[in-house]
């Protein structure tokens, strides 16, 4: 049987069309499975590839089994500009793949365009210059159309290639930056750049069909690649575009993949032989923390010690869960930070229980003789003695209140502020006063620090407002934080700079420390305070700086 000039029943011929019909099916049948990718610019590319390789071979079909001459030419042309045009989708698919934002870059696109419109536009125009390619009609191996490249074609395939090798270079990249094993990526360049071969071959044997295989190839790839990115290529990638140092576990906690980071981190463990062993006969350190409530493990190095916090994430593909993603997050600053607080606390604890221990056995003491000595002589020196010994009771009190209230917090939670509020009303000698919070909100602190801060503000609107002093909290209108206000006859404007600090007082009777300890409390919530006038004239405390709940 012969289809024009053409014997269809040469198997030479059947070869080539049953090899290129292979290569259009597998390309369009896989376009499918490709949807399955979950980044979009990933999942475009790949698609795109997919079908424009499927329409090259498929081209290549139709040039071989092509009844007339001019009907080859017209699908050797659509070869030429679909196989040139899969080039695009190529780098785009490598670009996102990689975590790169190229494929997105707006002149990128334009000059891309550019040099398509004009390459196709020398192809197109091959009947006038026949610069890009020539044919002829040859009876072996089979009889059919030929064609003899010109310098245009060898020309755009070089660009081609060059580019195509542009996309592996990125993924050789990623993968030299995950574990040791490219072996994979390494089969898909070898399966791309085979077809090659052919195209020589074809150039000086008869045998051979002098026509490109390319189509055989980059469909190959395209496919191969998407088999494999959603196997291998997927787990490299999470774990490659990541700068900390990540481990991916399959679903029987055993090493998948690594990256370069964390393979710095644990040179002697993670090894080429450590992918698919189990990850606490290899890290144990890491395993252990995985599931552990201080998640945080330390690591010496030559610039001392480093912590790590150790978090895990899911790791699927579409419904199925293939395993779990273990990143490693370096927390050093913050572990130090907290570990000075803690140090910071315990020797602020230490000086309160010290100022308590010895000062206050002295001065119980010194109040006992006292109430001897007046039981059989009040003379009027022993009141103020006794006025005195009651002051440094006071300042002694204050100053424990200052130094446990001053400490660094290290942990805030979700507190209402009209509980708190409430519970630090009760603690205050306010039986006259009025206490109003206008509207709840939650915030973030440590709730017994703000409950000292209200008693504090509330003692001081009762001592300087009267005894019926109105006090209200509520919410800033800007949700920066809170405030409260009183009723009572203010703070003088010359005074509100002065009245945050140690010692200052306007109250003969006061210590100058009931102030200064919210100061110090807002102080150690990272806090501002500010002091201004009430609607009513009265004083006005604003706290900002507070993070809501």
């Amino acid at each position: 049987m012969t289809i024009g000039t053409v014997d269809a029943a040469n198997p030479a011929f059947l070869a080539y069309v049953l090899a290129f019909g292979a290569a259009a099916v597998a390309a369009f049948a896989s376009a499918g499975r490709a949807r399955r990718i979950d980044d979009p610019d990933t999942r475009r590319g790949l698609t795109t590839l997919l079908v424009a390789s499927g329409a090259w071979a498929g081209a290549h079909v139709g040039f071989i089994a092509a009844p007339a001459e001019w009907i080859a030419v017209a699908f050797y042309e659509a070869g030429l500009i679909v196989g040139l045009a899969a080039v695009g989708p190529w780098l785009y698919f490598c670009s996102a793949y990689t975590g790169r934002t190229l494929h997105r870059n707006p002149t990128y696109r334009r000059v891309a365009v550019a040099v398509f419109l004009v390459i196709v536009g020398m192809k197109v125009t091959n009947p006038v210059h026949h610069l890009y390619f020539t044919t002829e009609f040859v009876t072996t191996p089979f009889p059919h159309t030929t064609v003899h490249n010109g310098v245009l074609h060898w020309l755009v395939m070089g660009l081609s290639y060059a580019l195509s090798f542009v996309g592996f270079f990125m993924l050789f990249e990623l993968f030299s930056g995950v574990s040791y094993r490219s072996r994979s990526l390494a089969v898909l360049v070898l399966v791309s750049g085979a077809p090659l071969v052919l195209d020589l071959a074809g150039h000086v044997r008869p045998e051979i069909l002098d026509i490109t295989y390319e189509p055989i190839g980059v469909a190959a790839l395209a496919v191969g690649v998407l088999f494999v990115y959603l196997e291998r290529f997927r787990t490299v990638r999470v774990a490659g575009e990541r700068d900390v140092p990540v481990i991916v576990l399959d679903e029987d906690d055993a090493i998948h993949e690594y990256n370069e980071s964390a393979r710095e981190l644990f040179p002697e463990a993670l090894v080429p032989d450590a992918l698919g062993t189990p990850l606490d006969a290899t890290v144990p350190r890491i395993a252990d923390r995985l599931d552990s409530e201080t998640p945080i493990f330390s690591i010496e190095d030559g610039d001392g010690t480093r912590y790590y916090r150790v978090s895990t994430t899911p790791f699927t593909a579409g419904r199925s869960r293939l395993g779990r993603l273990v990143t490693l997050v370096d927390v050093t600053e913050r572990e130090q930070y907290r570990r000075e607080l803690e140090r910071q606390n315990e020797r602020l604890e230490q000086f309160a229980n010290t100022v308590s221990h010895d000062l206050r056995n002295p001065l119980t003491v010194a109040k006992g003789q006292l109430e001897i000595v007046r039981a059989a002589d009040d003379r009027e020196e022993l009141v103020e003695v006794s006025e005195a010994l009651d002051r440094m009771e006071t300042l002694v009190e204050d100053l424990l209140v200052l130094a446990r209230q001053g400490q660094p917090i290290d942990e805030t939670v979700p507190t209402s502020l009209d509980a708190v509020a409430g519970s630090a009303w009760s603690m205050v000698d306010a039986r006259e006063a009025t206490l109003d919070v206008e509207d709840d909100v939650r915030i973030l602190a440590a709730p017994d620090r703000l409950q000292q801060l209200f008693e504090n503000l509330f003692r001081n609107a009762v001592e300087h407002g009267g005894a019926d002093v109105r006090v209200s909290v509520g919410p800033l209108g800007d949700g920066t934080g809170f405030y409260v206000v009183d009723d009572g006859a203010g703070i003088p404007e010359e005074e509100r700079d002065h009245v945050l600090e140690s010692g200052y007082t306007t109250n003969e009777d006061g210590t100058g420390f009931g102030l200064a300890i919210v100061a110090d409390i807002a102080d150690a919530h990272g806090w501002d305070v500010a002091v201004t006038e009430s609607e009513a004239g009265g004083a006005r405390f604003e706290i900002r700086g507070v993070e809501a709940a």
